[in-house]
């Protein structure tokens, strides 16, 4: 498949790195103090800490709560490792041409970046940079504002349905489903990972081999 943008927004978690172990073992532990037996799962992917806390724990306790949590996942942001292709693809782009839209805190969002070996774009939206999270559109507005295209000449890439739903509420001019955790989205297409894709004076290759659907 070959096509014509201007930028290419990514997801961060799920998409460009795999972060879930030391989410997971974090969660795990918040729950333990602030709502016991919570689990992270896939219903939970793509949407912000901050919104995750205050639908637990209210208002009364949010600050003390969502802290906690911060706290526990910078700690383990040092797990963090890249997915297939995300550092030869993101390595070979020219600045402001791309750019991460993560729900994840910048302290968080930088620490995991870095953590995988994946460079950090001067545009990156974090989940402090915005009033909504996804599923709101806001986030993917944002990064195509920050990298001055208009939405529709950006193709959104991500693996959570919260994310594909944003970024086709925003309006992308494509929206690729990364991993088969995406199959069930609403995602134009969906690919195995984003080993093999190129993205070089407005050409986008994706290799049929890696698609899904």
């Amino acid at each position: 498949m070959r096509s014509y943008f201007k930028g290419l927004l990514f997801d961060n978690d799920g998409v460009l790195v795999d972060s879930m172990p030391g989410a997971i073992s974090a969660w795990r532990t918040w729950g333990e103090k602030y709502h016991p037996g919570f689990e992270l799962t896939s219903d939970h992917h793509g949407k912000r800490a901050q919104d995750l806390v205050l639908s637990m724990m209210g208002a009364e306790l949010f600050k003390e709560a969502d802290d906690y949590i911060n706290s526990l996942e910078q700690e383990l942001a040092h797990l963090t490792i890249p997915l297939a292709g995300s550092v030869e693809l993101t390595t070979s782009m020219k600045p402001g041409t791309w750019t991460v839209v993560t729900s994840a805190n910048p302290n968080l969002a930088r620490a995991r970046l870095t953590a995988a070996g994946i460079p950090i774009p001067a545009e990156i939206v974090t989940a402090w940079d915005v009033e909504k999270g996804k599923p709101d559109p806001e986030p993917y507005l944002k990064g195509a504002s920050n990298l001055g295209f208009d939405i529709a000449d950006c193709v959104v890439f991500e693996d959570a349905a919260s994310g594909i739903q944003a970024g086709l509420d925003a309006g992308a001019g494509l929206l690729v489903g990364v991993t088969e955790h995406a199959l069930d989205t609403k995602a134009d297409i969906v690919v195995r990972s984003l080993a093999g894709i190129t993205f070089q004076d407005g050409e986008l290759v994706i290799p049929d081999n890696i698609r899904l659907r």
